[in-house]
């Protein structure tokens, strides 16, 4: 195996953990700008008001992916990894 395959299959599983991710960071996001706002208007300055909403939405948004997730990470398992371990 040449350092341009190696670079190649990381390079691949990057891209699939940066996809695979993206719902969960982009949803906690969100709900961090709505929490933020919120604190903003009211003044109010409580820590757990920033944490508990943005984990039970992850949770949510984790549950509803997952399939999404396990299919995507089960492509580039066989994509990639089944035929380095098979060789040539």
């Amino acid at each position: 195996m040449t350092e341009t395959e190696i670079l190649s299959i990381l390079r691949e599983f990057l891209w699939g953990a940066a996809i695979m991710a993206t719902p969960l960071l982009a949803s906690a996001l969100l709900v961090g700008l709505v929490v933020g706002l919120l604190q903003a208007l009211t003044a109010i300055q409580e820590m757990t008001l920033t944490f508990v909403p943005k984990l039970a939405v992850m949770l949510f948004v984790f549950f509803i992916t997952a399939g999404f997730m396990a299919r995507m990470a089960i492509n580039l398992f066989d994509n990639i990894v089944i035929p380095v371990i098979a060789g040539p």
